[in-house]
């Protein structure tokens, strides 16, 4: 495996994971809420008072970030290797794991690492192994 130094963007990176960071510090600090976005999604299918104001804020944000990005620079190019099904099918069992796993990787894997929670250190520890998983064998056994 290389890396295409040239086209890396490891300061952005850095740059996001801080961004990532100091968010999900401020939103547990200041309201004492976990940054996990399945959880922010579902407590607005599900509202309760007082609490769609700031869920709804923080996920017009990851919408609104992009455009933020635009303004300063151009967007990196994406690209996608694989079928609009598979990636359904992968968005589906992901939507799966959130609910079997009680929350998602942003939840667990951010904040319930921070927070020193058993239950995250082992739902991240499994949601590693199996995306580890996945890449073996759709890359080496089913190639």
């Amino acid at each position: 495996m290389t890396i295409d130094w040239q086209h890396s963007m490891p300061w952005s990176a850095l740059a996001g994971g801080i961004l990532v960071g100091l968010a999900t510090a401020l939103l547990l600090l200041a309201n004492g809420r976990v940054a996990g976005i399945s959880g922010i999604l579902g407590g607005l299918l599900r509202p309760a008072r007082g609490d769609v104001a700031w869920r709804g804020a923080f996920l017009l944000g990851l919408f609104v970030a992009p455009l933020a990005w635009l303004a300063v620079g151009a967007m990196p190019p994406a690209q996608i290797d694989h079928s609009p099904l598979l990636l359904t099918v992968a968005g589906l069992l992901v939507g799966a794991g959130t609910r079997f796993g009680s929350g998602c990787t942003s939840g667990h894997g951010v904040c319930g690492i921070a927070r020193l929670s058993p239950r995250s250190l082992v739902a991240t520890a499994c949601f590693m192994l199996a995306g580890f998983a996945t890449v073996f064998v759709t890359r080496h056994v089913l190639a």
